[in-house]
């Protein structure tokens, strides 16, 4: 039996096309390896499991996670119109909060040549 450096001497005595084959045909391998490896521990662990056996339980889930970015209130009017009681219809009320005093800067486009 060869040795792993006796198999890479006789690898680098064939033509160049031969020996990007090899090289190719053991990445994808070693790519296939590994992505079977992740696919067994997640199939194993359950990772894909569906939670519920309907849509509808799945959909019923009493705890609510609401992160925001840097100010911490964008994007809330979603999460509001989640948490109303069923029996009030669903609304989105729109509030302006750009102060009226503050005078818009006009900007004029800048061409530049070529």
């Amino acid at each position: 039996m060869k040795t792993v450096f006796e198999h890479i001497e006789y690898v680098q005595g064939k033509p160049h096309h031969i020996r990007k084959h090899i090289a190719f045909g053991s990445a994808a391998g070693i790519a296939a390896l590994i992505g079977f490896v992740w696919l067994a521990h997640s199939v194993g662990t359950g990772a894909f499991a569906i939670k519920g056996s309907t849509f509808a339980q799945s959909a019923e889930q009493e705890s609510l996670v609401v992160s925001g970015g840097e100010n911490g209130n964008q994007n809330l009017a979603g999460v509001a119109a989640s948490l109303q009681d069923e029996s009030t219809p669903a609304h989105i009320e729109i509030v302006d909060v750009t102060p009226s005093t503050q005078k818009v800067k006009q900007v004029e486009q800048t061409t530049l040549p070529f």
